[in-house]
């Protein structure tokens, strides 16, 4: 007769922002808690989710329902869900004496209101309790206005140039991940000086909520009980939070595009290059995959925002797994077969 509500944390953040590095660290420094989490990837492939499984903590591949949930060896699961999330709740709610908290990670494409109303539904509500909606935000983009353009700048700039658009998707969907959060990651905040930091938190608190609290991080190294345990029950007063979307009875992502190229890479000194200039000549947010390299039994993870790339071997190739490379491109208006002649004639 267990009656007791899973505290759920919701993480927030556009594309690139550390979501994924700060629940790594998260669920590898757990200290007894039993944290489940759930990431729920936009796109062709659930590469943050390969990330997570692949943390090195021990999970158990077999799995249940079909894999979607993950037994962890430190005593967390981990989950992933596409479009079967009031499944997985149930599964949740069903073991939530086994559970102390539940932190779940949207796309980078997600409007976190609506995530967080579905807690408004009975089954949910008498299971679980939205702890805090934690926004994770990439500092050095917003430093270079890239994600989060004021406002009013943006107007300014629309009446000067009737060339340009009258609206930004990127702008509203970033104010409306700050008009939601409790808390406020300010994160890859490593090499900033205190001026331009000082920009940052000025351009975040002009869109979020009066008194919400900013935390300087870098590499999602951020204390579990400021995390935590923060007891908002955002379940109760989201509706008073005004977006941009509130008026729209649904939301999709008809302004983004995601597509997979499977690739063929011989040199890995080649392949960043050929990925920065691809982001030059086209509309692409974010770049992420598996590489397979000749002669090389781990296997390369690339990931990308704007210009800035990273790569670095995580694991060995599996034996009972094909090795391919596989990237998942995210922008607007893309093309399959030009971004692939690009990228191979630029690899060749």
């Amino acid at each position: 007769m267990q009656t007791r509500k899973i505290p759920a944390t919701i993480v927030t953040g556009f594309l690139g922002s550390g979501k994924t590095t700060l629940l790594r660290k998260l669920l590898t420094n757990a200290q007894g808690r039993r944290i489940a989490v759930i990431v729920n990837e936009f796109g062709e492939l659930g590469i943050d989710g390969e990330l997570l499984r692949g943390c090195g903590i021990g999970c158990d591949e077999n799995g249940e329902e079909n894999g979607q949930l993950f037994e962890l060896a430190n005593g967390c699961l981990c989950c992933t869900v596409q479009e079967e999330f009031a499944p997985v709740m149930e599964q949740l709610a069903a073991r939530r004496d086994q559970i102390d908290y539940l932190v779940i990670e949207t796309s980078g494409l997600a409007l976190p209101k609506p995530l967080v109303q579905a807690f408004q539904w009975p089954a949910l509500r008498n299971a679980f309790t939205v702890d805090s909606v934690i926004t994770v935000v990439d500092a050095p983009a917003v430093a270079a206005g890239t994600f989060a353009e004021d406002p009013v700048a943006v107007d300014a700039l629309r009446r000067a140039d009737d060339n340009l658009d009258h609206e930004s998707p990127l702008a509203e969907l970033f104010e409306d991940q700050l008009a939601t959060a409790d808390l406020v990651i300010v994160h890859k905040v490593e090499g900033m000086d205190a001026a331009a930091l000082e920009s940052v938190e000025a351009t975040i608190r002009a869109e979020a909520p009066a008194g919400v609290k900013l935390v300087r991080a870098s590499h999602g190294e951020v204390p579990m009980d400021v995390l935590l345990g923060l007891e908002r029950a955002v379940e109760d007063v989201i509706d008073s939070r005004k977006t941009h979307h509130d008026e729209e009875e649904d939301h999709d992502h008809d302004e983004f595009d995601s597509l997979s190229l499977t690739l063929q890479v011989a040199d890995r000194a080649k392949l960043i290059p050929a990925l920065a200039a691809l982001v030059q000549r086209h509309e692409i947010y974010r770049v992420k995959g598996f590489v397979t390299l000749p002669g090389a039994a781990m296997r390369l993870v690339v990931q990308g925002v704007g210009q800035r790339f990273d790569s670095y071997f995580d694991r060995a190739w599996r034996a009972d797994e094909t090795r391919a490379t596989r990237l998942v491109f995210i922008g607007d208006h893309l093309d399959s077969a030009t971004l692939q002649a690009e990228l191979q004639a630029a690899l060749a």
